[in-house]
């Protein structure tokens, strides 16, 4: 038993993970914590499995490294593996293209320690762009799992004051209890898969059930780790790709917030606020959305949206037929 897990969920990452693995080897203030670093290797075909049994072989700090193959593609079945076989009570979540503080494990532990009501935190997540970013691309930054909030002091996000916000996945903590007791086996949402980002939103489903649960879902600002985000992501393709698998999880995330009778009702209101929104959005921009890339991802976004309801409720009225 550890105190304290660092989870990678990595696919092809043999580029990406020398350079966080090296992170982990300079945490400070860790001689007191027994902790381990599992990676679950999520189906990758490059040298992933041969990059790690290197470091393995010549780690010599006290944190082992344990590595498991994942075959199952998709981010949600490397999520699930990894809370299986992670052996302490909490677990932190790093992708193979973040980067953590020198100090990020001590923080994370030190916090998870001293909130034993707390099922999921997150921190800041500072981004590293290979290229610039586009113009007002902070009002999309959030879907791309950057988190730079003002906020200096922790707090809680199951207030009403925050709008029910739920932080992503990348840097997440999750107490294992809170995962293991609420969190079905199979999520509805699977996350990417081989380039498909149209079962995004795997992290928020997975939240959702720890926070229904009674759980308590933090944001603590000690906590720092540096996201790389490639030129490519940076595109337009890419974005409005990306933007449009955010607003086709929306009805599988949003209903987990009702009872099942609830939710044919409401989801004409959400129907419509989504439709008011892709009008809004269409008349203030109008002919700018063939330039502006944020602009056009976010259109994507509350279509994708739509959509989503769309077909929650010919599904609804399937089953009930």
């Amino acid at each position: 038993m550890f105190n304290f897990s660092t989870a990678i969920r990595t696919y092809n990452g043999e580029k990406r993970l020398p350079l966080l693995l090296e992170k982990l080897r300079s945490q400070i203030n860790t001689e007191n914590l027994s902790w381990e670093i599992v990676i679950v290797d999520n189906n990758s075909a490059d040298n992933t499995a041969k990059i790690i049994q290197e470091y393995q072989s010549n780690w010599h700090i006290s944190c082992p490294i344990q590595y498991y193959f994942e075959p199952r593609q998709g981010a949600s079945y490397a999520r699930q593996r990894a809370m299986k076989e992670a052996k302490s009570p909490l677990v932190a979540f790093l992708d193979d293209d973040n980067l953590p503080s020198p100090d990020w494990v001590a923080s994370a532990y030190a916090f998870g320690k001293s909130h034993p009501q707390v099922g999921v935190y997150n921190g800041l997540i500072h981004p590293i762009y290979e290229v610039s970013p586009p113009k007002n691309f902070e009002r999309i930054a959030s879907c791309l799992a950057i988190i730079e909030w003002p906020q200096t002091e922790p707090f809680c996000l199951n207030s009403k004051k925050t709008g029910g916000l739920l932080p992503p996945g990348a840097g997440i903590v999750i107490r294992k209890q809170a995962w293991v007791e609420n969190v079905p086996d199979t999520l509805e949402l699977k996350g990417p898969v081989s380039g498909s980002l149209t079962a995004k939103g795997e992290d928020i489903e997975a939240f959702l059930y720890i926070r229904n649960a009674g759980w308590e879902v933090w944001f603590n600002p000690a906590m720092h780790i540096y996201h790389q985000i490639t030129k490519s992501r940076l595109k337009k393709e890419y974005l409005i790709r990306l933007l449009r698998g955010v607003g086709l999880s929306r009805h599988r995330t949003r209903m987990l917030g009702y009872k099942p009778w609830q939710r044919p009702l409401v989801i004409p209101l959400y129907m419509a606020n989504d439709l008011r929104k892709a009008v809004s959005h269409r008349l203030k921009y109008g002919k700018e959305l063939e330039a502006d890339i944020v602009a056009a991802s976010e259109m994507e976004m509350y279509l994708g949206s739509l959509e989503s309801h769309l077909l929650g409720l010919r599904e609804f009225l399937r089953k009930k037929n």
